[in-house]
């Protein structure tokens, strides 16, 4: 009574195909595959993002040369 014969197993695979027809299940298969593939495409890190260490290393370097910036403009209305 715990497990399940082979004739469950029959009559649920009968039961499927009525309901679903043989067209059906193959095209719904190949939906699933494709939603599968483009999860998995979107999961991919994109190759023009960039990593937190490089976001942290740009940041740096902007402060570093409106500073810059920011001290030659200083100078320039001193002297």
């Amino acid at each position: 009574m715990g497990t399940f014969s082979i004739w469950h197993w029959l009559i649920v695979l009968v039961i499927v195909l009525v309901l679903f027809g043989r067209g059906k299940i193959p095209s719904l298969m190949g939906d699933v595959a494709k939603g599968i593939k483009a999860f998995k495409s979107g999961m991919k890190e994109d190759p023009e993002t960039k990593s937190p260490k490089e976001i942290d290393k740009d940041a740096t370097t902007a402060s570093t040369d409106a500073s810059d910036a920011t001290v030659k403009k200083d100078e320039a209305t001193q002297g």
